[in-house]
């Protein structure tokens, strides 16, 4: 079973999805530590096309400054695992597209990477809505690098359908 297919994950995407549609909002996604899982998981459900608008992977630190205007400045005093960059990934992620409701991931998914500041499992998300507020949270999460992702993936599905019921 991957993450797109779960039960769990199917359940939280159609509560975005009645929430993203009762608004009429549209979801963008910036992704760096879950590679597309989010956009996966969302696309994975029929009628997506109705309220996710587009996703962006951005791995590597150059792709968060050339797709989302991420500043080189905020990666290089912060660190690309960062409260800062979180909010940049998102508030870029509705600057480049026709959403109203944006989330970012940026974390340490492991086995390697991690330091004492920002161990394996650590994920910052920052969360975007037009006209308002730009969140960021830090979440650490337990477990192997599929199951610090998919922790990962269920945390945005949950925060950003209670975002978007208001």
């Amino acid at each position: 079973m991957t993450i797109d297919t779960d039960p769990a994950t199917i359940v939280r995407v159609q509560a975005l999805a009645a929430a993203l549609k009762a608004r009429g909002w549209r979801l963008a996604t910036a992704e760096s530590c879950t590679g597309g899982l989010i956009a996966a998981a969302c696309t994975a459900v029929a009628g997506s096309s109705d309220w996710f608008e587009r996703g962006f992977v951005s791995y590597a630190n150059e792709a968060k400054t050339e797709l989302l205007g991420v500043p080189p400045a905020e990666i290089e005093a912060h660190g690309a695992v960062s409260a800062e960059v979180a909010r940049a990934m998102a508030e870029g992620a509705l600057a480049h597209s026709r959403a109203q409701l944006a989330v970012a991931v940026t974390g340490v998914a492991g086995p390697g990477g991690g330091s004492p500041a920002k161990p394996v499992g650590t994920v910052w998300f920052g969360f975007s809505r037009q006209g308002g507020e730009t969140l960021a949270e830090c979440r650490r999460f337990d477990g192997d690098r599929a199951q610090v992702r998919a922790a990962t993936v269920a945390h945005a599905l949950e925060r950003l359908a209670a975002l978007a019921a208001g």
